[in-house]
């Protein structure tokens, strides 16, 4: 989805370009075989890979950084930290391999630190969408958008959650249900763990609001003080260290608004993975899918 929306807006608008630091494989050739003049792989070198696209966004394109998550975000942090963000620069850095994504590959590729580190940077946008339709609709609204931005991708394959006429906008999160009893509040590649969590609990006869949260920075202030004021018990589900996520960024709201609810994140906890295996043998692990009503709500 990633590139197909890119390939649209590039045939409208010369400023589209691409740069990978030898990553993306079956995956990138379309926009490289049609725009070959707005396409560089830089080689094994992520920090050379975002230096130059600074520079090329200071001189007027809109760049796009794609590799997986740790080398895209950590590899090259300083680089990231001066030249885009500090810079204010329309670099977007477009990371694949959400949490344990590429969970064989070993605790290297695992992705569970971005999220706290991206939006620690000022000027820095953190946009983790969980299906295809967040996918299109916040790389769309990227292209007009001032500032560097971080995208957290999943690998490929996840299915689609929203309606194919959702639209939704950088800092908004998407309400799915309403309901009393229980708030889910989801993001990234745990959006459809947290529309099954919903469908069981709904089953079950229990009053559940369903809310998607694809950015996390700047958040949804405004949906988080609605669960707030009703007093509705809210659980917060990541696929990412259980500091500096979504449940944090949650928590600080919650924390600043002065009124105590219920509140529970379920998320990784702060500790390495030691283990290989598979993504879903990696969250039942760290219990990611067995969450029971009764220990989050009333």
């Amino acid at each position: 989805m990633f590139v197909n929306c890119l390939i649209e807006q590039a045939r409208k608008d010369d400023r589209v370009f691409l740069i990978t630091p030898d990553m993306g494989f079956s995956v990138l050739e379309k926009f490289r075989d049609e725009f070959p003049d707005r396409f560089l792989n830089v080689g094994i070198a992520e920090q050379n890979a975002v230096g130059v696209a600074a520079g090329l966004a200071l001189s007027g394109k809109v760049v796009y950084v794609y590799s997986i998550i740790p080398f895209i975000t950590m590899r090259c942090f300083e680089q990231v930290r001066m030249d885009v963000a500090y810079m204010r620069t329309n670099v977007r850095l477009v990371g694949v391999g959400a949490g344990f994504s590429y969970g064989p590959a070993g605790a290297s590729h695992h992705a569970i630190e971005d999220i706290a580190i991206m939006r620690a940077l000022p000027n820095m946008t953190v946009c983790c969408p969980g299906d295809p339709v967040e996918t299109r609709e916040l790389v769309r609204r990227s292209f007009y958008h001032e500032g560097p931005m971080y995208f957290r991708l999943a690998k490929n394959g996840e299915p689609r959650i929203h309606g194919e006429e959702t639209r939704i906008e950088i800092g908004q999160a998407v309400w799915l249900r309403e309901g009393t009893d229980v708030a889910v509040v989801a993001t990234s590649n745990m959006l459809e763990s947290g529309k099954v969590l919903t469908d069981k609990w709904v089953g079950q006869r229990k009053s559940v609001s369903f809310v998607s949260m694809p950015t996390i920075k700047p958040l949804d202030h405004g949906a988080i003080d609605i669960l707030i004021q009703n007093g509705t018990p809210i659980v917060t589900l990541e696929e990412h260290n259980i500091i500096g996520g979504l449940g944090s960024a949650v928590a600080e709201v919650i924390a600043e608004s002065g009124k105590g609810i219920r509140f529970t994140r379920v998320a990784i906890p702060d500790e390495f993975c030691h283990v290989v295996g598979s993504q879903s043998f990696l969250r039942k692990k760290f219990k990611l899918d067995d969450i029971q009503y009764h220990e989050v709500a009333n």
